[in-house]
């Protein structure tokens, strides 16, 4: 642990020989006991290395949510006295032969003569001898404390306060070396059975044992310290440890008991705001670290995770304000440089993220993370020589043996590897390759399951050709003022497609190239019922529904490089026949997913339906039972109990959703999974998953392919006739089409945003434009798996789209297509500023 006087050892003492002047020396260093012992400070750099290698699942990834935040002085280890201590400020570096040896010996005999140490005794003489020894902790020197108390422990075996001495100076010597960890629990474990009572002893060892993994015995020494002499410090030091151990309602407990005691303390307030950021209740946590604010005005930490409390909630100003006044009190705090990097790349402010990233790496070279998304945000605007060169960094960082290999370490050779091939593909017309045909099916595979990049006889991608240059930046001036409007009305409809939930942080990046694609697919669908042929994938032929998606995931792909955006179907057959299982969890352990919020009374119904079936097939006799304690189910937790009323499902059970075809009346196909395991409340795990093999893949794809063929020839018949009847099939059918896309998810990522740029693409080719937002709280995607069938789902959809006709002036609009017929031209334009747009007068609806 860096501390003051840890600095002071290192610029004072130099050569000095140890004797005298070094006792004295560090008696100056220890006297005003400023010297500040974080109760889990080692936890805290433990817990930060172990996040720096890594961890499952996310984060964004993402920062270090679990870090712990230093208290002020928690620890009694070098308190000599029982009540919370305040924070003080440091001593300062002085020449050892500017002392005052007359004055220290004073003072060394005054700390001795009031006791200020642990475990004083009732002899002067021993007590001047251990306060030595203490002043020497105090002074870094603890090799020094070891060999005084020991010698001291010669006289005298039992002698309490130099065990605990001895204990406290071999832990501070470092964990990191285990021979010191064990002396320093055997040395404390020893004061324990001579002085069973105190307190402090029970904190002193949690403190040793949390950093080396061994959480669960650490919490029972603090709470025997707690039933011996409750406190604010010690509920706070075991909340912290809860909070660590993810369980999060009984860290909550635990933090409000502190407060209880002592309401001044704005560390456990901000711990409290954390256990409710993990649990998603962002707006409790919001106001806790608010109120802890109020407390202590330039709590940075606090700030930090304001900020990302805010962007988790998808409110970029308040976020962006939250990070800036935490860099007003440190412009240096390499941790909010990260987060508001990420906040941005995320907006698609991706200049101003490589900014945060840039200053991130002057304060902490090795950083990861910030590494890792410098290279990313130079990749995504095109800046591949920049982009390589940084994703190599982080290529170069091994893990040590033993150690988990970081999230960002994971990726970075995929990232690597497509980042070569987008640059050799910078100028090659669109519709001349196919990512999902060109690159390797075992790399593709990897990638999506985000899997370590073990590939057996992998050929890497060649490196980038000196002859392709960089993507310039262009001036969104340059372009001509009709594609200036193509440009502004995609910012437009882009924006129609946010949704309004948190865990979505609007991207005006997204919005551009999701409002091109919405534009593209109009066009190509209305040519399509004109009769004329597309260029796709190196051919020239009639669209097929795939086609039309495929322009989509385009653009989805090149707003953010970051995502394996693929073709499920497209995977290795070996592959496909284990399928592929899109995951998602609604609530594990006491971590609720907000995104999906809105969903969880809508799966409970269909949850209790299919336990009472179940039931009434299986154990009819116990269903009037079944049915009695259902009606008294509210949320998930609440279904535990009847969890346990049949064998087969007293550790869990998996219910799966139907989906009607239109194809053929009475089929079903097979939807999500929603699974429920758990013993407690706490110990859940709820989730809902989407399970593509390939037997399901195709009888999905023959629902669509009839109902794109039925949309072909409807379209057809709509562009020659106005009838309101035509428009309003052709909208149907476009809706059933994508209701069925959406419950296949045959995407490895952003099946939902794509399909939606799908839908307003292809009814602007039938003439109707969609007008509304999507409604607070709703997903259009889980709106289309959670419908009972293609029916209601268009129903629900359309009442929110407020379709209206479509204004001629599309019609002048330039093709999306020949503007930006390349990778680069499309780089080139999702980098430009459009700013202007605000301020201008766009198509009129």
């Amino acid at each position: 642990m860096a501390s003051a006087s840890g600095t002071c050892r290192r610029c004072c003492w130099g050569t000095v020989a140890l004797g005298l002047l070094v006792l004295l020396g560090a008696a100056r260093a220890a006297l005003d006991l400023s010297e500040q012992y974080p109760a889990l400070s080692l936890l805290k750099q433990e817990r930060h290395r172990q996040q720096r290698q890594g961890q499952a699942g996310g984060c964004p990834q993402a920062p270090d949510w679990g870090e712990q935040y230093s208290a002020e002085c928690d620890s009694p280890l070098l308190h000599f006295h029982e009540s919370d201590c305040e924070l003080r400020g440091s001593s300062s570096c002085e020449s050892l032969l500017s002392l005052n040896t007359e004055k220290i010996l004073s003072q060394a005999k005054s700390l001795a003569e009031q006791k200020r140490f642990p475990f004083a005794t009732d002899n002067d003489n021993t007590n001047e001898d251990l306060a030595i020894a203490y002043v020497l902790i105090g002074s870094g020197l603890y090799d020094e404390a070891i060999r005084h108390f020991s010698t001291m422990l010669q006289e005298d075996p039992e002698l309490v306060s130099a065990i605990y001495g001895r204990g406290i100076a071999y832990g501070k010597k470092g964990l990191h070396d285990i021979n010191n960890a064990e002396l320093a629990l055997y040395e404390l474990s020893r004061v324990i059975s001579l002085e069973p009572d105190r307190p402090e002893v029970f904190e002193q060892r949690a403190e040793i044992l949390s950093p080396l993994g061994r959480i669960s015995e650490a919490l029972a020494d603090l709470t025997k310290a707690i039933q011996l002499q409750p406190s604010a410090r010690l509920y706070r030091h075991r909340g912290t440890l809860y909070f660590i151990s993810e369980d999060y309602a009984t860290a909550h407990e635990d933090f409000q008991r502190s407060l209880e005691l002592n309401k001044n303390q704005p560390v456990a307030i901000l711990y409290k705001g954390l256990t409710f950021f993990h649990r998603g209740l962002l707006k409790e946590a919001i106001e806790s670290f608010k109120e802890a604010l109020k407390q202590k005005a330039d709590f940075i930490d606090a700030y930090k995770s304001l900020g990302q409390a805010y962007r988790e909630l998808g409110n970029f100003d308040a976020a962006t304000e939250s990070f800036q006044k935490a860099l007003l009190l440190n412009q240096n705090h390499v941790q909010t440089l990260q987060l508001r990097g990420m906040m941005l790349y995320h907006h698609g402010s991706l200049d101003e993220a490589l900014k945060n990233f840039k200053r991130c790496l002057q304060l902490e070279p090795y950083n990861e993370v910030c590494q890792y998304m410098k290279g990313l945000s130079h990749v995504a605007m095109g800046q591949f020589y920049e982009g390589i060169k940084a994703q190599t960094k982080v290529m170069l960082n091994d893990p040590l043996p033993g150690q988990k290999a970081s999230p960002e370490y994971l990726k970075v050779k995929y990232l690597r590897e497509y980042s070569r091939y987008l640059h050799a593909h910078l100028d090659t017309p669109l519709t001349e390759y196919n990512v999902d045909t060109d690159l390797p099916g075992n790399f593709k595979d990897h990638w999506a399951k985000n899997l370590p990049f073990l590939i057996e006889d992998y050929e890497e991608q060649p490196g980038l050709q000196p002859h392709i240059k960089d993507v310039l930046f262009q001036n969104f001036e340059s372009y001509k003022p009709e594609v200036q409007e193509l440009v502004c009305v995609a910012d437009r409809l882009g924006s129609l497609m946010q949704y309004e939930t948190p865990g979505f942080l609007p991207n005006k990046r997204m919005h551009r190239a999701m409002g091109l694609a919405a534009l593209e697919v109009m066009q190509a669908v209305q040519r399509t019922w004109a009769n004329s042929k597309v260029r796709m994938n190196g051919k020239t032929r009639l669209m097929q529904w795939r086609d039309m998606f495929d322009i989509a995931v385009k653009w989805r792909r090149i707003a953010d490089p970051d995502q394996p955006v693929l073709w499920l179907d497209q995977m290795p057959a070996r592959s496909l026949s284990r399928g592929f299982n899109n995951h998602i969890n609604l609530i594990r352990g006491q971590v609720i997913n907000m995104r999906y919020l809105e969903y969880f009374e809508k799966i409970l119904h269909f949850i209790k339906d299919r336990i009472l079936v179940y039931h009434g097939a299986n154990n009819p006799k116990g269903l009037l039972e079944v049915r009695e304690a259902l009606e008294n189910v509210h949320k998930v937790e609440d279904l535990l109990p009847i969890m346990k009323f049949n064998s087969k499902t007293r550790d869990g059970f998996t219910v799966n959703t139907k989906v009607p075809s239109l194809k053929d009346q009475g089929k079903e196909y097979d939807g999500f999974t929603i699974t429920i395991t758990g013993d407690k409340v706490g110990n859940i795990l709820f989730s809902v998953e989407t399970q593509t093999t390939e037997e399901r893949t195709q009888l999905y794809h023959a629902e669509i392919d009839a109902l794109y063929k039925d949309l072909t020839a409807k379209g057809k018949v709509l562009i020659l006739s106005a009838e309101l009847g035509e428009a309003d099939a052709v909208c149907n059918l476009i809706l059933s089409l994508v209701y069925y896309f959406y419950n296949l998810m045959p995407l490895s990522r952003g099946s939902s945003v794509i399909a939606y740029s799908v839908i307003m693409g292809a009814l602007m080719a039938s003439g109707k434009e969609v007008a509304g937002k999507i409604p607070k709280g709703k997903l259009v995607d889980f709106e289309a798996m959670t419908a009972p069938g293609s029916e209601a789902f268009s129903k629900i959809a359309r009442s929110w789209m407020n379709l209206q006709s479509i204004s001629p002036s599309y019609k002048s609009l330039p093709s999306v297509s020949e503007s930006f017929p390349t990778l680069r031209t499309m780089i080139e334009v999702l980098n430009a500023d459009s700013s202007r747009c605000l301020k201008r007068t766009i198509v009129a609806v």
